[in-house]
């Protein structure tokens, strides 16, 4: 890895979405937006759902969106363990829309879930109006 670059990888279960070095990237942290330059500091932090943005230069190239998960800052770069991870470009907001009316009516429908139930139905909300959220904004 080039002194002035940063390696970064994004893995989702489903495949690999980005491999390469890049300028700076900006991730959803669980407590606000966090960006990485080459040489920053180590740490590890939650994601939220939301999008990355991916830098070369001060240009922005390229959003990934990403439902949440993991983010490990080392001595090799930025390595992100995403929960589901798809190209911003790729979203369809009208299939994200009925996503997050399915989401909400889930939740509507649960006759007095338990609390870990009650957790995940409000937590496919959110990941619902982010993915909305992220494919609006495309």
């Amino acid at each position: 890895m080039a002194d002035n670059t940063l390696r970064f990888e994004l893995v989702a279960p489903e495949r690999l979405l980005a491999s390469e070095e890049v300028d700076m990237v900006v991730l959803p942290g669980s407590e606000g937006d966090f960006g990485v330059l080459p040489q920053h500091a180590p740490f590890l932090s939650l994601l939220r759902p939301g999008v990355i943005g991916i830098y070369r230069g001060d240009k922005l190239e390229r959003r990934i969106f990403v439902a949440g998960g993991f983010a490990e800052v080392n001595g090799q770069g930025c390595i992100v363990l995403g929960e589901a991870a798809e190209p911003v470009d790729e979203l369809d907001a009208e299939k994200a829309r009925q996503a997050l009316r399915n989401a909400e009516e889930d939740l509507a429908d649960a006759k007095e879930p338990s609390e870990s139930e009650r957790e995940r139905l409000e937590r496919a909300i959110r990941v619902a109006q982010a993915r909305l959220e992220a494919a609006e904004a495309a």
